[in-house]
């Protein structure tokens, strides 16, 4: 009787969780650790990307003035108007890139990326909530330093285009993102990480047209300038504010929306593999 009577009364273990088609919650949580991740040290990931792009365009306009006018496509507007969504743009990759890269080469040197890999996510989910976390990021860092130029009379960055605008920032910052994520799975250590950045990302931002109008290359460099993925970010985001562009807008939202979709595909199937990360 009294075995009958503890049967009864113990209590009947949980069911595993059920999950739909999407783990919302283990999404929501990855994405919520990459951003509180960079918001603890916002001065480091938010404070110091916006003070370099005013140092830029400080140095520029005392160096240049009033002076500064360019030719062809953009004749007879004011360089630093020109200037500033370049530099607005690329912090906005260079952080959207640092974030992932950082956060996946410090979980494998720590050996702490099965705080992601045990949870039930599965590779679209890692692949959304590391990228989405960048991106948040990279659109911060854009929308503070973009204010922080116009408002302090640095460059008038009034919008003509909001389309250009919303597109190519999202394109950019999620290209970049996903880029990181590459070369953080990729990376053993900080050295290797380094690598990338210096000889990958560094010269495809400053060659593709975010300090000089591409039309000034000699050729074969004016032609190569348009296998640069980034060249359409930066155009693209640039016509937004001034309504022109070294290219065709529509072939510059086709081209970024390829190039984007394929780097998540790679970081899709890295994480599905585990390359790197699995033993």
């Amino acid at each position: 009787m009294t075995d009958q009577t503890s049967a009864v009364s113990r209590p009947l273990p949980k069911p595993p969780r059920a999950y739909g088609a999407v783990n919302w919650i283990g999404l929501w949580t990855l994405y919520k650790r990459e951003v509180g991740r960079f918001l603890k040290v916002w001065m480091q990931t938010l404070f110091a990307p916006v003070i370099t792009t005013l140092l830029f365009m400080t140095v520029f306009k005392l160096a240049f003035g009033n002076r500064g006018t360019l030719t062809g496509d953009f004749e007879g507007l004011d360089y630093n108007s020109f200037l500033a969504p370049g530099l607005v743009v690329m912090s906005m990759l260079q952080n959207a890139f640092q974030n992932t890269s950082s956060s996946l080469t410090i979980s494998k040197v720590q050996g702490s990326q099965v705080d992601f890999l045990m949870p039930p996510l599965s590779p679209v989910e890692l692949t959304l909530g590391f990228i989405f976390g960048a991106v948040t990021r990279g659109l911060m860092v854009g929308v503070i330093g973009a204010l922080a130029i116009h408002f302090s009379g640095l460059a008038d960055l009034s919008i003509v285009n909001i389309w250009p605008v919303v597109w190519f920032s999202l394109m950019a910052t999620i290209f970049l993102a996903a880029l990181g994520a590459v070369g953080g799975i990729w990376a053993d250590k900080f050295d290797h990480l380094a690598a990338v950045t210096n000889f990958v990302i560094v010269p495809l931002t400053f060659l593709s047209g975010t300090f000089y109008d591409i039309k000034v290359l000699v050729e074969p460099f004016q032609t190569a300038a348009h296998f640069d993925p980034i060249f359409y970010l930066i155009d693209g985001f640039r016509a937004g504010f001034i309504g022109v562009s070294n290219s065709d807008l529509m072939t510059g939202m086709v081209a970024s929306g390829v190039f984007t979709f394929l780097a998540c595909v790679w970081v899709w199937w890295l994480f599905r593999i585990g390359y790197k990360l699995k033993a």
